[in-house]
């Protein structure tokens, strides 16, 4: 038995394109590929996660007549298609088998996810009389599962109880980092466990926060785990199935071949980015360039997004901008042949200065007038979005979003935030990794090299209002994506006032949080839908 599985991109509530592109890769994986059975994604009717849209009749209405206006595709080849069934006043999320122009049999998922980004049970339900889906394909029985049931035994066990010789397992399985190692370890488990060979496929593509990286993957009944797809690329990956010896063969199949951290955080977010544009209409992205590391690492991402033709980088100098800031953004900017404009900040900070001196006469001069600085140009890159059409990326860091280091209306200004989830430690380790990768040095080494500053004042610094880098990420990384507490942090030999302050910043700022643009989710525990903190809280711990 031949098998074609379709790691492609799926739109969120694009039902019509998505249905007509699913009827032509049918035909495509049969005349083609030779394909015996064609595999798409978990809800690739709809798209995942479609949200709030299962909650609208008529949305859940064109998913029912679409599927059966892609069953039609469905000759000479059996598909399995995930979508949204509506039945009476519930709702299951689901994958039909298609044959013969039309549906033959509906499984519906057993298991369903309510932790970190997902919240199934919000909308589907759990069928009470459901039970395995097992059907033959060229003498093959096959069984099938749909992602979360995956992480469970009972279910893979139900199904080969009834006769299941290889199982497929539609998934739409948000990237995190070394979640693809969890997999590989979970196929091999299950598969040693049933004795059965698994087709594992995962959606790829960016949808708002979330990044799904594909990363499909085989797994023989004797243990033997393929190498993976490529992340975060779409691919036909085709295998030949062996009943006997219960194995895959690949006939089509390229593999992954870096799956450092620092490159799949990197391909995540530049998918993100692409993904996150294109499907909201902006073809143009600018960002304020300031010479330092984030921006640099975010201009980068720009480029490998969108094409360096498609981007603008905006040089933003105030009376404390060093030379060094302007000549190393100028730097990068040509060595990356991107489009670079300066519009000093002067006049209008002046403006505003003079505006607030009644009023702030006899008041000693404090952050207020920093975060002026930020506002002033915040408000000019927005301008420049609004007239010229391209979405602004907001260059703030994991870190920073934590203690709230970033100017609410200001360098928080934006439509998307493509390294909200990266540690500061973290983009450092991303920019060497993007330098290492061949094609020249992509965000300069001076600018890796300084110190950090937001230039707000002489001689500023980002040590003299937070502690290094090194030990406030080792903080925040305790606290955020493992939800340790203070007394946990202390226990490991942080000092103890550090920690304190640390963890009241980051309790402090979750109002900022709550208004910043989205971004891509990386890491475990993500600022956003997957994190998701009272900003009214007397709770300390």
């Amino acid at each position: 038995m031949r098998i074609a599985l379709a790691q492609f991109d799926f739109p969120v509530g694009a039902i019509t394109r998505n249905a007509q592109r699913i009827a032509a890769m049918i035909a495509e994986a049969r005349d083609t590929h030779g394909a015996d059975l064609v595999l798409f994604p978990e809800l690739a009717l709809s798209g995942y996660p479609p949200e709030d849209l299962l909650q609208r009749p008529s949305f859940l209405r064109e998913c029912e007549a679409a599927m059966h206006t892609i069953a039609q595709a469905a000759l000479g080849i059996v598909a399995v298609v995930g979508w949204p069934e509506s039945a009476g006043s519930v709702i299951y999320n689901a994958a039909s088998v298609l044959r013969h122009g039309r549906i033959e049999r509906t499984y519906r998922k057993r298991e369903l996810p309510n932790y970190n980004v997902f919240d199934e049970r919000r909308y589907f339900a759990v069928d009470p009389d459901g039970g395995s889906c097992v059907f033959d394909v060229e003498g093959v029985t096959v069984g099938l599962l749909i992602c979360e049931d995956l992480w469970f035994a009972e279910p893979l066990a139900d199904t080969v109880a009834h006769g299941a010789q290889v199982v497929v397992v539609p998934n739409a399985s948000p990237f995190e980092r070394d979640k693809n190692l969890q997999r590989d370890g979970l196929l091999a488990e299950r598969v040693a466990e049933a004795g059965v060979a698994i087709a594992y496929l995962n959606v790829v593509g960016g949808q708002d926060e979330l990044v799904f990286d594909g990363g499909s993957t085989l797994a023989d009944a004797d243990g033997n785990v393929h190498l993976s797809a490529p992340a975060f690329e779409d691919h036909w990956l085709v295998a030949d199935f062996d009943p006997d010896t219960r194995r895959f063969t690949p006939a089509a199949w390229v593999h992954e071949t870096d799956e450092s951290r620092e490159s799949l955080a990197y391909r995540a977010i530049v998918r993100g980015t692409r993904d996150y544009l294109a499907k909201n209409g902006f073809g143009k992205v600018l960002l304020g360039l300031s010479g330092g590391v984030d921006s640099a690492l975010v201009l980068a991402i720009a480029v490998d997004a969108v094409g360096a033709q498609n981007v603008t980088a905006v040089r933003l100098p105030s009376r404390y901008t060093a030379d060094l800031s302007n000549d190393l953004a100028q730097q990068q900017a040509l060595a990356l042949g991107v489009e670079i404009r300066t519009l000093s900040i002067e006049a209008p900070f002046s403006g505003f200065l003079d505006a607030l001196a009644p009023v702030f006469a006899g008041h000693a001069v404090d952050t207020t007038e920093e975060n002026l600085q930020s506002r002033t140009r915040g408000a000019l890159l927005m301008a420049l979005s609004n007239k010229f059409g391209g979405m602004l990326l907001t260059t703030g860091n994991k870190s920073e979003y934590a203690v709230g280091y970033a100017t609410i209306y200001g360098d928080m200004c934006g439509g998307y935030a493509p390294i909200k989830d990266l540690y500061k430690t973290e983009v450092f380790a991303v920019c060497r990794w993007r330098n290492a990768q061949g094609d020249g040095e992509r965000v300069p080494e001076a600018v890796i090299a300084r110190p950090p500053t937001a230039e707000l004042r002489e001689n500023q610094t980002d040590q003299d209002s937070l502690p290094p880098y090194e030990v406030l990420d080792a903080i925040l990384f305790r606290h955020v994506d493992l939800e340790a507490s203070y007394e946990d942090i202390v226990a490991e030999g942080f000092d103890a006032a550090t920690v304190e302050r640390v963890l009241r910043l980051v309790r402090i700022a979750e109002w900022k949080r709550r208004q910043s643009a989205p971004g891509p989710k990386v890491s475990r525990r993500a600022f956003g839908r997957e994190r998701r903190y009272p900003i009214t809280s007397g709770y300390s711990g």
